[in-house]
């Protein structure tokens, strides 16, 4: 089971994508945004920046886990990346409800990918030494 989840985690990462994306969809034509404008109504401006942010963080979060993973911190990698999920849901609520609530959920996220990247680092790092 240990060896699947950092799969897990990224197809938890790809359910995230898919959510924000039907969400911004379902905004979209709540308050009758025409593709492909990308302003508005606040609401879907917010669920917006939420797919957007999401993409942004996926792009710097899926590769550090890789490496992590690769390089010998599976299981810890894994974790991280759960709690990096974790706090990527609560960051979309926050922001979606009040863009100024997110910092928190940010914060912890942001925290859950720094160590991934430490990780990476380290097993990257001790790679090179003994190769």
């Amino acid at each position: 089971m240990l060896q699947q989840l950092p799969a897990v985690v990224v197809f938890l990462n790809v359910v995230l994508l898919w959510g924000t994306m039907i969400y911004v969809g379902h905004t979209r034509r709540k308050f009758a945004i025409k593709a492909p404008a990308t302003s508005g109504h606040p609401g879907f401006e917010r669920a917006y920046r939420v797919q957007m942010n999401t993409l942004e963080g996926s792009v710097m979060f899926l590769p550090a886990l890789w490496l992590a993973t690769h390089y010998g911190f599976s299981v810890w990698a894994s974790a991280a990346g759960l709690v990096w999920i974790i706090c990527r849901l609560w960051y979309a609520f926050s922001y979606v409800k009040d863009p100024g609530c997110r910092e928190y959920s940010f914060l912890l996220a942001m925290l859950a990918w720094f160590a991934i990247v430490v990780m990476a680092f380290i097993g990257l790092l001790r790679s090179l030494v003994t190769a």
